[in-house]
This record gives structure tokens, C-alpha cells and sequence, in this order.
């Protein structure tokens, strides 16, 4: 099964909407979807400031921000 995480900040709204999105998609394709949020953590903060949210599928970075519906499917049974 693939994987797609989503890195977020705390009361982002951009975050909330990709999330949502997401678990829309996921009634149509299998996938495990998690989200981690990179407040307080250092590393995730400087690589990806406020490029949040970040969807990544199978531990590659697919996207910034928001999620097209189609791209997403078409990248995710590839």
C-alpha cells in the first residue's frame, strides 16, 4: 500500500483544506495517509518553513500547499 504524509503547522488552514482533500481521494484509491505537524521541530521548521502543507507520497515530496485532485491520483497509482 503507499503512503502519503503530510507535513503541517498548527493552525494552518491551507494544511487542514490538503488533509481533507486527501481523505476525500482516499474513497477512491488505497492509501495510508498520516500527518505530522513541524512545530518545534528545528530540522522540519528550516527545510520546510512555510512551504507547509507538504504532501509527500512514499517518502518523496509530490507536492507544496495545495492538492490537485488529478495530479495526486495520476502520481499515486503510478
Amino acid at each position: 500500500m503507499r503512503s502519503v504524509l503530510v507535513y503541517s503547522r498548527s493552525g494552518c488552514h491551507l494544511c487542514e483544506d490538503a488533509v481533507r482533500t486527501l481523505n476525500e481521494l482516499a474513497t477512491q484509491v488505497d492509501f495510508e495517509l498520516a500527518e505530522k505537524l513541524i512545530d518545534g521541530n528545528p530540522e522540519l521548521e528550516y527545510k520546510y518553513g512555510e512551504q507547509v502543507p507538504v504532501i509527500l507520497i512514499d517518502g518523496k515530496v509530490h507536492d507544496f500547499f495545495r492538492v490537485d485532485p488529478k495530479r495526486f491520483l495520476r502520481a499515486i497509482s503510478e
